[in-house]
């Protein structure tokens, strides 16, 4: 059976008249609020359903993977940040090469085929859809004419006069200006991981880490920070390292995110974290040994405490 025509099936079970919110939505910044906020206020208004509508690996990864970005939010982060929103219903449709060749019309008629009925559907007003992009708002809302929807396009949303996008929120948390992030994202910046096995170095050194699989795929820059870690609603603070510790060295120079939790002695094997950057407390650095290694760490721990 076809991935895609199964996904857009699902519809069938929520309680219409249906808002959709379609788009990427990496990141799930103020853009994609406004987006998602819009449908939820149609369903409301109609005594009906928000459904946010996203894609599987991003588009970009499949039409042309040279170019796409590194991800500020995973499929699995993505979905936690529109669900707190209030948007309780997600479709997330697989891309691929077969779903990107599929007509613009037919991908629109699927979904009004699907809904019970199709209220609305809000999108950003430069969003484009179907085979070689060729949908697009005056499409989108040409079909909405024909098949009884309305298309409602969202205006960019501007923060210090810029527009806000997922390509200037890399750049700002790239350059390690979470501040500048965070504005464009209304809300702060965080790497979603779980906790896996590590190599029980900084056990050895006195101070047990948790050591992140991240979701996301745009880091900081490396160094040391003062951090709060969100664990099933409950905030911990803490001290994290990103980087390739040069003093002890990872394998392939592969990037890790280490946390210690202050205070904190429970196993998370397998759980989630979610990792706020408070304050960068120094860039990553390379010592003459281990001992010079501790002594370190431990005016870290103090001077991240203090913050």
């Amino acid at each position: 059976m076809n991935p895609h025509l199964t996904a857009t099936a699902q519809l069938a079970e929520v309680t219409g008249p249906i808002s959709l919110a379609i788009g990427v939505f990496d990141g799930v910044h103020l853009g994609h609020q406004a987006v998602l906020s819009r449908a939820l206020s149609g369903a409301r208004g109609h005594g009906g359903s928000a459904v946010a509508v996203t894609f599987d690996p991003h588009p970009l990864r499949v039409l042309r993977p040279s170019q796409a970005p590194r991800l500020l939010t995973s499929t699995t982060h993505k979905v936690r940040l529109i669900r707190s929103l209030g948007i309780n219903h997600l479709l997330v449709i697989p891309f691929d090469a077969e779903f990107a060749s599929t007509p613009p019309d037919q991908f629109i008629r699927e979904l009004v085929g699907s809904c019970n009925p199709l209220h609305e559907v809000c999108v950003g007003h430069q969003w484009s859809f179907g085979r070689e992009r060729a949908g697009d708002l005056e499409l989108l809302r040409a079909l909405g004419q024909e098949l009884n929807f309305t298309a409602v396009g969202i205006p960019p949303v501007q923060v210090d006069g810029e527009i806000v996008s997922s390509t200037l929120i890399r750049s700002a948390v790239e350059t390690g200006d979470l501040t500048r992030a965070a504005r464009l994202l209304g809300r702060e910046y965080t790497i979603l991981g779980t906790v896996v096995p590590g190599d029980q170095r900084g056990r050895q050194l006195g101070f047990p880490t948790a050591n992140l699989a991240a979701h996301n795929e745009q880091f900081p820059p490396d160094g040391v920070y003062a951090i709060e870690a969100l664990r099933d609603g409950e905030r911990l603070r803490g001290v994290a390292n990103i980087g390739v510790r040069p003093t002890v060295a990872t394998p392939d120079g592969q990037r890790l995110l280490e946390v210690h939790l202050f205070d904190f002695s429970e196993e998370i094997y397998g759980e989630d974290l979610e990792v706020s950057f408070r304050r960068l407390l120094r860039p990553e650095k390379k010592f003459a040994s281990l001992d010079e290694l501790r002594a370190q760490i431990v005016r870290d721990v103090a001077l991240a405490r203090r913050h």
